[in-house]
């Protein structure tokens, strides 16, 4: 195994370094580059990886972030949306009536004017 191979193994088995890629804090490229120079000791990787609890510590900050949200301002923005949607509704469901009642309106036949003498 090649150590592109190898590097491709060890991040497949450390999924949070992905996170550091994303965020763009580090690339691939610098990753791998650790890789090349220090393999998988840990000393070299113990900035980038906790100790088996990124999974826990993942569900704890999603957690938090529920902790933190204000139901009653939600149900606030939904009734001002709800609002805002009848008052459309409305608007166009007038407008719509308008338009169709005068269309039904009474259809006076124009006279045929005869300007050649047919």
């Amino acid at each position: 195994m090649n150590k592109k191979e190898a590097f491709k193994a060890f991040a497949s088995l450390h999924p949070e370094l992905i996170s550091y890629v994303k965020n763009g804090s580090m690339s691939w490229q610098k990753f791998y580059e650790i890789y090349d120079i220090y393999g998988e000791q840990e000393e070299a990787w113990k900035d980038y990886f906790s100790s088996g609890a990124s999974a826990s510590s993942s569900f704890d900050g999603i957690a938090s972030k529920f902790k933190n949200i204000d139901m009653n301002s939600i149900q606030e923005h939904i009734k001002t949306a709800q609002k805002a949607l009848n008052l459309v509704q409305e608007l166009t469901g007038k407008g719509a009536d308008n338009l169709s009642n005068i269309a039904k309106g009474p259809v006076v036949p124009r006279p045929i004017n005869k300007f050649f003498e047919d």
